[in-house]
């Protein structure tokens, strides 16, 4: 039973409010702004080369490195958590945040800016941002667990799309390392608050998961190397259909999420005449409806078979995508497009952390999710780079948009070939 700092949780003893829900509170804000730190950086590639002298090549080159460590080092991300816990690799990340940070506000030489905005700023949020998704749900409920990880999901993307337009704003009228201290502000106390009220499990404090309607057992502690639990996460998972489904599926969703609009859904609106204000306003709407559409998602995840709500989700966005390619857009036609897209933007995580968790129990299935998100954000690292060339070489992004969005339709059809999981125990 856990003595240290237990006043704040057992305060809760005898309330109505689980404490289940503080712990997505906390969790909700430092993954809104550890993600942030992650998309940040992308938008004051023009006046950190202006501010430092150098070209954008050698300033976007530790930009690509960062979005590719925040999804490769997901799968290790995995095993560590498995083997020491939330509240470790939340203070172990949030150490790893703070520094990163740090180097890159002040930061006047370019190895400080591979390391700093490249390499600890990919590897600190992506050690935790899906990870906390799917554990604190699968550890803290049984009752509403898909809206738990509905609300959780939204913050990843959140933090990203929301922060950027404000910090294009502030690096223009205050400069780029004032517009860093954003995320770096609200990480400090996001993770000062998480260290405080954070803990492991329900049962540390007394608790049961909200909702169990029995004691739910806690496992032994694991004392396996992490390298090892995260390949017997993946040998686990290698072994159903239904993990390659969502690891096929979550990729295609890297293709047309991240990989595709967050970095090229301005130059895309340039090509079209779109002023860069409106267009970069376009990337907050997409986040704000965003987190509408993904906690939406993780309701209708407790209500309804996971498998067609995805299958609905990357229907409705290769629809959209397709639509912006033959339709004649306008100012209006992209704001209905960003609302619509914004949805679906990540809805499609509340219900595959789900299927993980049932398919492959709460304590092993988060684990199995981490490599199926490696999968996603691979994909999206691959589809940015692809996407730009395509466009240099034809001039145009349409077969880019074209081709994510019937690949998305590809992925909708395929849970026809998969049946639902029995749900796991709690």
């Amino acid at each position: 039973m856990e003595t240290t700092n237990a006043r704040a949780p057992l305060a809760f003893a005898s309330s109505r409010v689980h404490y289940a829900w503080v712990m997505v509170a906390v969790t909700f804000l430092y993954s809104v702004f550890a993600t942030s730190s992650l998309g940040v950086p992308a938008v004051l590639i023009l006046p950190m080369a202006k501010d430092l002298g150098w070209s954008i090549g050698e300033i976007s080159a530790p930009q690509g490195l960062r979005v590719a460590l925040f999804g490769l080092c997901a799968p290790l991300a995995g095993g560590l958590m498995l083997r020491y816990g939330v509240r470790r690799m939340v203070g172990f990340s949030g150490a790893l945040l703070m520094v990163g940070l740090v180097m890159s506000i002040t930061m006047t030489q370019k190895w400080q800016l591979w390391l700093g905005m490249g390499i600890l700023l990919g590897l600190a949020p992506g050690m935790t941002a899906m990870q906390l998704t799917a554990v604190v749900p699968a550890r803290w409920f049984v009752a509403h667990r898909g809206l738990a990880i509905g609300v959780l999901g939204a913050s990843v993307a959140t933090g990203t799309l929301i922060f950027m337009p404000l910090a294009a704003w502030v690096s223009e009228v205050w400069g780029w390392r004032v517009a860093l201290m954003i995320p770096a502000v609200g990480a400090f106390l996001s993770w000062g608050l998480f260290l405080w009220l954070g803990r492991e499990r329900p049962q540390q404090i007394g608790l049961q998961p909200l909702g169990a309607t029995a004691p739910v057992p806690v496992p032994p502690p694991t004392h396996t190397n992490f390298v090892r639990l995260s390949i017997n996460a993946l040998a686990m998972g290698s072994k159903r259909w239904m993990f390659w489904v969502l690891v096929f599926t979550f990729a295609i969703c890297g293709v047309s999420s991240f990989g595709l609009t967050q970095a090229h859904l301005v130059p895309f609106c340039s090509d079209m005449g779109i002023p860069l204000g409106v267009s970069a306003s376009l990337l907050a709407v997409i986040g704000v409806f965003d987190m509408l559409g993904t906690i939406g998602s993780g309701w209708l995840c407790d209500r309804y078979d996971n498998r067609w709500l995805l299958a609905m989700y990357y229907g409705l966005r290769g629809v959209a995508l397709i639509w912006l390619v033959y339709a004649n857009v306008s100012t209006t036609g992209l704001l209905i497009f960003a609302v619509i897209y914004g949805l679906d933007f990540i809805a499609t995580v509340p219900p595959t952390v789900r299927l993980s968790v049932q398919a492959f129990g709460q304590e092993m299935g988060p684990a199995v999710f981490s490599w199926i998100f490696a999968a996603h954000h691979v994909s999206a690292g691959l589809m940015l780079v692809a996407t730009g060339i395509s466009r240099d070489m034809i001039g145009t992004y349409a077969p880019s948009f074209l081709v994510a969005g019937l690949l998305c339709l590809v992925a909708a059809a395929s849970f026809s070939a998969v049946r639902a999981p029995r749900p796991a125990t709690a």
